[in-house]
């Protein structure tokens, strides 16, 4: 059986020079899909899209009509639905990318970048805003697609057993981890290092917080091989984002035609005539 691998990471609403430095790490990976968080309506963010496009990857992305930041899904697993109806409610449908992949089983993949705050009741309500309503469609989803769904990316919130438990989070924030839960997603590094604790953002006073996640559904947690966070991203300066990775032993059926999309060759060439 084949594997397949996801990986999700906050880019930062990279700049232009940022994203081919982050362009060139990605395309050195291995993972069959990315998950990229805090995308923008920058040169960065379009300059990764646009190469992962060229190079033959399938890539959903929202941009928002208001500029806020978002997420995208590059696959070079073939997409066979979007699933975009199941998902029309978010409040802020930049916010998610969603995806029904060529797999046996049938692997469905959300990848979700939760709004951040500060102490304003604007953003608070925003933030919960988006919360209530990514939990409303995830309860909304008939169970079979939800047994078999992927969740992934950069939520904004830990769990009431984080250590440190950082002051400041509201019984919402707690709340979208144990709905997750409530609904038989596996937390896929939880599975794999039980008990073990992991950050993916280090704070301006050092201290560590696990943001960024991968949730799996019921029908899917046996299928669990491996879930790691890689701190190169955070360590060469690609992002302040730790990006985390997680693999399923299922059998990807239809991989697309892909070339590296950091191979500037094609371009270059294009540009002398």
């Amino acid at each position: 059986m084949q594997m397949f691998s996801i990986l999700t990471v906050n880019i930062g609403a990279a700049s232009r020079e940022r994203a081919e430095v982050m362009l060139r790490w990605l395309a050195a990976r291995p993972e069959d899909v990315f998950i990229l968080t805090e995308t923008s309506a920058g040169a960065g963010t379009t300059y990764l899209l646009d190469k992962f496009r060229q190079a033959g990857f399938a890539v959903v992305h929202t941009p928002d009509a208001t500029g806020d930041r978002g997420t995208a899904l590059v696959s070079r697993v073939s997409v066979t639905d979007t699933l975009s109806g199941h998902f029309a409610g978010v409040s802020i449908p930049g916010r998610v990318a969603s995806a029904l992949l060529a797999t046996e089983p049938a692997v469905a993949v959300l990848g979700v970048y939760v709004p951040s705050r500060d102490r304003s009741v604007e953003k608070t309500e925003k933030k919960q805003a988006f919360i209530n309503s990514l939990l409303a469609r995830l309860d909304a989803l008939p169970d079979e697609l939800r047994e078999r769904l992927v969740l992934g990316g950069d939520y904004n919130v830990i769990a009431r057993t984080h250590q440190p438990l950082h002051p400041g989070f509201l019984a919402f924030e707690f709340g979208l981890l144990e709905a997750i839960e409530a609904h038989g997603f596996v937390d896929a590094h939880e599975r794999c290092s039980p008990g073990e604790q992991v950050y993916s953002w280090i704070g301006r006073t050092g201290d560590g917080y696990r943001y960024d996640y991968f949730h799996v559904g019921q029908a899917l947690g046996a299928h669990i091989m491996g879930c790691a966070y890689l701190q190169e991203t955070r360590e060469q300066r690609l992002t302040d984002h730790a990006a985390v990775t997680l693999q399923l032993d299922v059998t990807v059926q239809s991989r697309l035609e892909t070339s590296d999309p950091a191979d500037t060759t094609e371009a270059d060439a294009m540009t002398l005539f």
